[in-house]
């Protein structure tokens, strides 16, 4: 149906008395797209937000006033975005995969609101999120003259992350107490002082 053809190509020349059939033809389709455009995208927004936004003749207008309106709500998700990234550290539930995934989404967000991180700062960042138990490996990383690509840093902390529970065994500590023995310690008065 060619919807999106007004938002593809610019507004044609007005039509005059020298016209061509073609360029009538193409002003006509380019007309009703924006029609259907501008019908579509309004009907799309709610009646709170439809109010702040100023009219336009064209689908391509109407949606550069939308972008308008909601820029400073990008900047202010921005900065949200930014100060979450700085703030969260691995809980040591989720697992490292999924929480280097986490801030490497942050990271993409950021990217496509013009505030690009680069690969290796972003490596960096993870690694100091990540708590200290993951010490020595951070200190091999730092050691070594290559730089990781992130697919090689998830492979290697999720590597390093089964070794550490290998290594560490789940221990239970049970503690037992005499309800005579605490209640004369407590007292100052029993036998165990």
């Amino acid at each position: 149906m060619d919807l999106d053809y007004a938002l593809r190509i610019g507004r044609p020349t007005l039509l005059t008395d020298k016209s061509t059939p073609e360029e009538k033809r193409l002003f006509e389709q380019w007309e009703r797209s924006n029609r259907m455009s501008l019908m579509i995208i309004k009907n799309s927004i709610s009646l709170a937000i439809k109010g702040a936004i100023s009219n336009s003749e064209t689908a391509t207008g109407y949606l550069t006033s939308v972008e308008e309106q909601f820029k400073g709500t990008s900047k202010a998700h921005a900065s949200t975005l930014i100060l979450k990234m700085l703030t969260t550290k691995y809980d040591g539930v989720s697992g490292v995969r999924e929480h280097i995934m986490i801030m490497n989404d942050m990271a993409n967000k950021l990217k496509s609101m013009d505030m690009e991180i680069s690969e290796g700062f972003l490596i960096h960042f993870i690694m100091t999120s990540l708590p200290s138990q993951f010490g020595p490996f951070k200190i091999n990383y730092n050691t070594q003259k290559e730089k990781w690509k992130m697919s090689e840093l998830i492979a290697m902390y999720v590597q390093e992350e089964e070794r550490l529970k290998i290594e560490k065994p789940d221990v239970v500590h049970l503690t037992t107490t005499n309800a005579y023995k605490r209640k004369f310690s407590n007292s100052g008065k029993g036998p165990y002082k």
